[in-house]
């Protein structure tokens, strides 16, 4: 019998086969709009400074056509987001038939593999990637010198960092730069195999997402199909952590195995899995320390199980705390790194985005003062703004803390909301960094408006970014003209399939 993230899918909760018919059509669009991102990324994607399809025939063109390569590229992302929306309607929680565990696998497959072989998009992170391994694979230290001192300004690898990122030391955790190490040693300054390797590399996290979800969820009262769907199957996922490569895909698996693992030994209570779940979880905040904060939620399902009682909770803590630093300590003098990962955690304060609320704000405080004659002090502006903001978060953090450990929410719920304040309210804030509050909430919330809530957010965040990751030098009429000829493509896309679509879109009554 199929099943469903770990429990058994009974015969007459399967797909019927006219839905079957439906699920196939849903899954050929997405299909359909994976290669089209394939194709485009080769004019519309953020290409390396110096890019092997230079010159090459037919490849080459797409570069020398970037309205219309990014029109390709829009017209993927229009197509996997309808796709992506439409198979939601096969995971609703309270539905009589959900799609089996094997459809929703077969359907990431389909929808994952072409983008493996994407040119980069949406952020240039992973050229920063490449250089800070190269600098660590030379035996100096990426936590002091940034790019362009310790490769040069001329080297390959160098050329291909944002030039705000170009002198700045590495943000990553320890973890991630000794990964990033081995990568280096294996491919040398060639751009193309190296971003290839840091692809697999955060596939593996993908990997460890879709193995932690469905047990996670099952766990959580949630349909594990469904938790799929929210997380591994998000478009975010799929164009900032497979086609972005970035690396919070590896610390977010690393995070949810941690987790998942851990609580195996919460039913009886069996402290070898809790040491090694949590030890798991200090190995993703080494990749990136936001995942830190899971340590906390896990010792309050620890100290709930032990009785609830607050010297529970404080025992629990120590316990954590022990974990967290002998991890720390192990992997910083493991890697050979040390602890100057600590003095770069602020290194993206570089970036004043208006994505950031705080840092939004601080401009629009700023802004009314020049207007009424007061001066410009935009920058005290931004620095209290984001001061503020992270002592909410931290206070936010600590009231989920003791509403989960008194049992008023779950766990999970807890993570997701502390992790979405920490990152809205923090400095800097990035497309991709709403998974960190959607994954973990995917495994815990049934509800139907926060299931609409979060489609509708991560389905309008996954459009607006440009594929290229990176301004336009004065060309800004291409995402207009992109955006334009992606639209009506698209249009005429649904046009031509409109009986299958038609098809698909008549409300089922026994649904």
């Amino acid at each position: 019998m199929p099943t469903n993230g770990g429990a058994v899918t009974p015969e007459s909760d399967l797909l019927n086969g006219r839905e079957r018919r439906q699920l196939d059509i849903v899954r050929r669009w997405g299909t359909i709009g994976a290669l089209l991102l394939t194709v485009g990324s080769l004019g519309g994607g953020a290409a390396p400074i110096y890019s092997p399809l230079y010159g090459v025939p037919v490849l080459g063109l797409f570069s020398r056509m970037p309205s219309v390569a990014m029109g390709v590229v829009w017209t993927g992302i229009f197509m996997i987001v309808s796709a992506w929306l439409a198979l939601g309607r096969f995971v609703r929680p309270g539905r009589p038939r959900l799609v089996s565990r094997s459809q929703m696998d077969r359907t990431l497959l389909m929808w994952t593999v072409p983008l493996v072989f994407c040119v980069p998009m949406f952020s240039r992170d992973v050229y920063s990637y490449l250089a800070q391994s190269e600098i660590a694979a030379r035996g100096l230290d990426p936590y002091e010198l940034g790019p362009a001192n310790a490769l040069g300004i001329d080297h390959i690898l160098t050329r291909g960092v944002p030039n705000i990122w170009r002198e700045t030391p590495a943000p990553y955790g320890p973890l991630f730069l000794a990964f990033g190490r081995v990568t280096a040693m294996i491919t040398g300054d060639h751009v193309v195999s190296g971003v290839f390797v840091h692809r697999l590399l955060v596939l593996c996290g993908l990997a460890m997402i879709v193995w932690a979800l469905p047990r996670l969820a099952a766990r959580f009262g949630v349909p594990p199909v469904g938790a799929l769907w929210l997380g591994a199957l998000n478009p975010l996922v799929l164009f900032h952590i497979v086609i972005g490569v970035h690396n919070d895909g590896l610390a977010l698996g690393l995070m949810l195995v941690g987790l998942e693992l851990a609580m195996r030994g919460l039913e009886p209570l069996k402290w070898w899995w809790i040491t090694g779940g949590a030890a798991i979880i200090v190995c993703g905040a080494m990749v990136k320390i936001p995942a830190m904060a899971a340590l906390g939620f896990l010792g309050v399902l620890v100290a709930r199980k032990l009785g609830g009682r607050i010297k529970d909770l404080a025992l629990v803590a120590g316990i954590m705390t022990v974990i967290a630093v002998v991890g720390v300590v192990v992997i910083c003098l493991g890697t050979g790194f040390g602890f100057g990962w600590i003095e770069t955690l602020n290194v993206a304060e570089a970036v004043k985005s208006w994505m950031s609320p705080p840092t939004a704000l601080a401009f629009l405080g700023a802004g009314t003062g020049i207007l009424l004659g007061l001066g410009n002090h935009t920058e005290s502006m931004v620095a209290v703004a984001r001061l503020l903001g992270q002592g909410i978060s931290v206070v936010l953090t600590v009231v989920l803390l003791w509403r989960s450990f008194k049992g008023r929410i779950k766990a999970m719920n807890g993570l997701g909301a502390s992790l979405g304040a920490i990152l809205v309210l923090g400095p800097v804030l990035q497309p991709w960094y709403v998974l960190w509050a959607a994954l973990p909430l995917a495994t815990a919330v049934v509800g139907p408006k926060f299931r609409i809530f979060a489609a509708v957010t991560s389905a309008i965040i996954a459009i607006i970014l440009p594929p290229t990751g990176s301004a336009f030098d004065g060309r800004a009429y291409t995402v207009p003209q992109a955006v334009a000829g992606a639209v009506i493509t698209f249009a005429v896309c649904v046009l031509i399939a409109r009986k299958r679509v038609g098809q698909f879109l008549k409300p089922d009554p026994a649904a």
